[in-house]
């Protein structure tokens, strides 16, 4: 649940837990809230967001190649989408690779 104060022109100005006076409940899932959300992140954390998740990932694959971590002690959503995201990635490199390997000598 979020309280929204809105401006003149009933645009949401400033979303909060807290409730004030002349504020406005609103539901977390509102597309109004998304939207403010969305709009005050900008584009540029959307990047940095996919560039991190990736950084994740990496360190948690480092970290079970190198026996620190088992893919087991994760919990379950989290296996579960650690092994999408691979299926995803394996998925598209696989389109990118053009040209198959081809290990014999001419």
């Amino acid at each position: 649940m979020f309280h929204v104060s809105r401006g003149i022109d009933r645009a949401i100005q400033s979303v909060s837990k807290q409730m004030t006076p002349g504020c406005e409940t609103l539901e977390e899932n509102d597309p109004e809230i998304q939207r403010f959300f969305k709009d005050t992140k900008g584009p540029e954390f959307d990047d940095a967001d996919a560039d991190f998740v990736r950084v994740l990932e990496d360190l948690i694959d480092t970290l079970i190649l190198k026996n620190v971590l088992h893919h087991t002690d994760l919990p379950a959503a989290a296996q579960k989408k650690l092994l999408l995201r691979k299926g995803l990635r394996s998925r598209i490199q696989g389109a990118l690779n053009l040209l198959d390997r081809d290990d014999r000598i001419l």
